[in-house]
């Protein structure tokens, strides 16, 4: 249940954090909370929202014709989840276009540094977010709350997020609402999320996965998103999702769907295994490999885990 003092609250928020009001570019579906902020925003800034056409699904030749249909002159933004920034990546006029955004914010789901490290190398602005619908979309911005939002991490490193973007709860779900929000003496609103993280050395906030991704793999602890992101640092993989799946043996074992980069050939679980080795922990390595022609999906970038899981499960 969002209002629309939460709605106004964040776009204002984020205007503030990426210098000033502009015309923003809708890339996703409007009725998930990261389209319908581009509209709040467009509406905040008095502009006029340019929606990309999506009937042939999202395309870099789309994309850039959207691009082109942005005012001269005007500060552009736009918002964008990960595997979206890697298809625009991997087409030339794509690529260009994206360096017409004075911003182009990453979020919904985690993108690897090595996605983030090419876009910068390419001139691209991005800004990553981190947020959910309860907080009415991203409120941390490149590690760092917004000026109305609050990051609190719990003993165990669950992370707590506040302000004034949190929702009042869930609709007709009174208990689900009491266990995850809530309230401070002063009035400061909480959600309290299913996320790990960190502070790293500049106390910025780093989300290290959900807490029911972690693996635990006879006895010790892995998170996938390490994993994921030494997977993608071999040639070979364009992208890649590491779950748990069960193992008689070790409870669980780490195991890795992979789609090749465009060229390669797949590299066998001995391959990956042997270029992994002293750069994971043993326990970490992966013990199941499966190569797909793409990545199954549960709403726009994210990756749907327990489908990989059950992908792994009817393999055993």
């Amino acid at each position: 249940m969002l209002t629309r003092v939460a709605l106004r609250a964040s776009a204002d928020a984020t205007h503030a954090r990426l210098g000033g009001l502009g015309q923003w570019l809708l890339t996703m579906p409007a009725h998930h909370i990261a389209g319908i902020q581009v509209l709040v925003r467009s509406l905040v800034a008095g502009t006029a929202p340019v929606p990309m056409d999506l009937a042939q699904g999202f395309t870099a030749a789309a994309f850039a014709r959207a691009t082109a249909e942005i005012d001269s002159g005007a500060t552009a933004y736009t918002a964008l989840v990960p595997t979206q920034l890697v298809r625009l990546l991997a087409s030339s006029d794509a690529r260009q276009a994206l360096t017409r955004y004075a911003a182009v914010l990453v979020g919904g789901a985690e993108a690897p540094s090595s996605l983030l490290a090419e876009a910068r190398e390419a001139g691209v602005k991005l800004v990553t977010t981190y947020g959910m619908s309860e907080t009415a979309g991203g409120c941390v911005y490149d590690g760092r709350a917004l000026d109305v939002s609050f990051v609190k991490l719990e003993d165990d490193g669950r992370i707590r997020l506040g302000g004034a973007t949190i929702a009042h709860g869930y609709l007709g779900e009174p208990a689900l609402t009491a266990a995850v929000f809530s309230q401070d003496l002063d009035g400061t609103a909480w959600f309290r999320t299913d996320d790990v993280g960190h502070l790293d050395d500049h106390g910025a906030l780093v989300v290290d996965g959900r807490i029911d991704d972690m693996i635990n793999t006879g006895g010790l602890k892995v998170s996938p998103r390490f994993v994921e992101e030494v997977l993608l640092g071999l040639d070979a993989i364009a992208e890649a999702v590491v779950v748990g799946s069960s193992d008689p043996e070790w409870g669980q074992v780490v195991s890795a769907a992979i789609v090749v980069t465009p060229g390669s050939s797949p590299p066998t679980l001995e391959d990956v295994r042997g270029r992994l080795r002293g750069i994971l922990p043993d326990h970490a390595l992966p013990r199941r490999l499966a190569t797909l022609p793409e990545l199954p999906l549960r709403g726009p970038g994210k990756h749907d885990r327990a489908a990989v899981r059950r992908l792994f499960d009817h393999h055993d």
